[in-house]
């Protein structure tokens, strides 16, 4: 090593001597016969008064060009018995150095590294495109671990309060959600207690916060969407199929219970996986929370069944069935004619308000498939609304051109005049809720139809009956609708009954070919639900009877005039208050 350090310091000092001739005067032309290399520092360990603190200097005295192109320059700092010494010189990066590779030569500056070479530890540096560059020698600032061991502890000292509160929270929250799942579960087993609806719909409070069940038939849609998060499809198994539409099928399922082996009965909807979109649209007509009412079909939460490549819809279940099927197989009483028409109604009249009964804004809602088949009867012969797969939100930011791509839609039977020619009012959207009215009025002339206050009842048909085929076609039904302004009969025996007279008189205006002429489903609940106190204050002047007659068995040809002004009276009454509310 000496011998090298030797033959290197002659062929330095012999490159100095020619740089030296080759830049005196009149060498300057001569051609660079050798080019010059990097410039360094070149002295033995010698001792140093540096410290390995802060900067310090090399002090060698030995300036040297570099023998390779590819050198570099380097210093080596070593501490030992004696005190501190410092060793520059020219070196390849590509080979090792005392047993060492060096890894920051790019820099102009020579920045200390500790290092353990073969003879012990050892700083080295490393530089380069810069003259003597391993002459000025950077001590980088040693870090006391100490010091970052105290900034961490002050850290997660000051971060322990917050993290405890955090933990406490969580726990909170984990426990009540313990709590009310159980809470749920129990309430979901015994199935709540029932409250019977009122004939003036929800208050504030119920049509504001959270809907009641009001049969024992019924699924509690208190806890509608708090039985499913959809992390995994609810133990539900298929009974029985009762009914089956151009979209989805419908089964009976059974719910079963995570702490015990009873099951709640529920209805399964079924859409396979190409009927997506009416799948999604009935699931967000359901989900919004301002659709709850006690004549609406309560939602319990939708599921996307990936195994079965099938979407999910999960409701209450009705054991009496679709109203279609209900009034085939029963004649029902007057008094259930009531209910079942101002239950229609209601369950309308919520559809389309724009506002809580608490003062609160809703979006309107039309039905756009109303017929009996699309209408459930609960246990307690109310009706409520199902099938939202063709239902339309009148939300504020539909344009006219988004109202007129939602398409000639429904079921021809009960396609107002308007729709089947396609001339709606796209600039107002009450439009819309006037063809949902006289879909409802063939629905009320349908269950009129089956009431035995009308006399005789004949079996049970749909609207238009034999007029057209069992399924017509959107052009078979304006020839009946717009061609021959037909509507289904209402014979003169129905007018008999004095009741039965008003509401007949209802469903006419409802059906009226001019769709502003059509009465309100708010303005219909009201009158049904009015009807009965005006007939029991004119039945008290008429007769000494509390109730009202079925039937008129006084002579027609005596008493008909006197029943007609009655009649005429109740209509009027009525008339008067509906619209005094519709002006509200």
């Amino acid at each position: 090593m000496e011998g090298q350090r030797t033959l290197m310091s002659l062929r330095g000092a012999l490159c100095v001597f020619l740089v030296a001739v080759l830049l005196e005067p009149g060498t300057a032309d001569l051609p660079p016969f050798y080019p010059l290399r990097q410039l360094c520092k070149f002295c033995d360990g010698e001792l140093s008064s540096c410290t390995g603190t802060g900067t310090c200097m090399s002090n060698c005295s030995i300036t040297s060009i570099c023998m390779d192109t590819s050198d570099v320059c380097v210093a080596i700092w070593r501490k030992n018995e004696s005190g501190f010494s410092v060793e520059t010189l020219c070196h390849n990066p590509s080979r090792r150095l005392y047993g060492v590779l060096l890894d920051d030569y790019n820099s102009t500056t020579c920045v200390m590294k500790e290092k353990n070479t073969t003879s012990g530890l050892a700083h080295f540096c490393s530089c380069t495109n810069e003259e003597e560059c391993n002459d000025k020698l950077i001590f980088p600032p040693i870090v006391d671990p100490a010091q970052d061991d105290t900034l961490l502890s002050v850290i997660l000292v000051s971060l322990l309060p917050l993290l405890v509160m955090v933990i406490i929270v969580a726990g909170m929250f984990y426990w009540y959600r313990k709590y009310r799942q159980r809470m749920l579960s129990q309430e979901w087993e015994s199935n709540g207690k029932k409250r019977k609806p009122r004939a003036g719909g929800l208050d504030c409070s119920d049509a504001c916060a959270i809907m009641m069940d009001d049969d024992r038939s019924d699924s509690s849609s208190t806890h509608a969407n708090n039985l499913n998060h959809n992390t995994e499809p609810l133990p539900i198994d298929l009974d029985l199929l009762v009914g089956k539409g151009r979209f989805a099928q419908v089964y009976k399922g059974k719910l079963k219970q995570t702490t015990s082996d009873q099951f709640e009965t529920v209805a399964v909807k079924i859409f396979p996986y190409e009927e997506y979109a009416s799948w999604k649209n009935e699931k967000d007509v359901f989900s919004n929370t301002d659709l709850r009412h006690e004549n609406i079909l309560h939602f319990l939460t939708a599921e996307e069944r990936k195994v079965e490549k099938q979407y999910w819809l999960i409701t209450a279940f009705h054991p009496r069935g679709n109203l279609q099927e209900y009034l085939t197989h029963h004649v029902i009483s007057w008094e259930e004619l009531q209910v079942l028409g101002s239950s229609l109604a209601r369950g309308v009249a919520h559809l389309h308000s724009d506002r809580l009964l608490c003062g609160r804004p809703k979006v309107p809602i039309v039905h756009r498939d109303l017929k009996s088949s699309n209408i459930l009867v609960k246990n307690d012969l109310t009706c409520c609304l199902c099938d939202f797969g063709l239902a339309l939100c009148l939300d504020s930011s539909l344009s006219v051109d988004d109202l007129a791509n939602s398409g000639q839609v429904g079921t021809a039977r009960y396609m107002a005049p308007e729709v089947l020619e396609a001339r709606l009012d796209l600039e107002n959207t009450e439009s819309f809720k006037q063809t949902d009215i006289y879909s409802m009025a063939l629905v009320l002339w349908e269950i009129t139809s089956r009431c035995e206050a009308i006399g005789e009842v004949k079996d049970y048909e749909p609207a238009y009956g034999s007029k057209v085929r069992e399924h017509p076609c959107v052009e078979s039904m304006k020839d009946n609708v717009l061609r021959d302004r037909g509507r289904p009969e209402i014979p003169d025996t129905w007018l008999k009954h004095q009741g039965v007279a008003v509401i007949c008189a209802t469903i006419k205006e409802c059906w009226d070919h001019d769709p502003e002429a059509r009465l309100t489903a708010h303005c219909v609940a009201e009158r049904i639900s009015d009807m009965e106190d005006e007939l029991d204050k004119l039945s008290c002047r008429s007769s000494s009877e509390e109730k009202i007659p079925e039937e008129l068995k006084i002579p027609i040809e005596v008493e008909i005039p006197e029943k007609e002004v009655k009649i005429t009276e109740i209509q009027d009454v009525i008339a008067v208050d509906c619209s005094v509310s519709d002006e509200k």
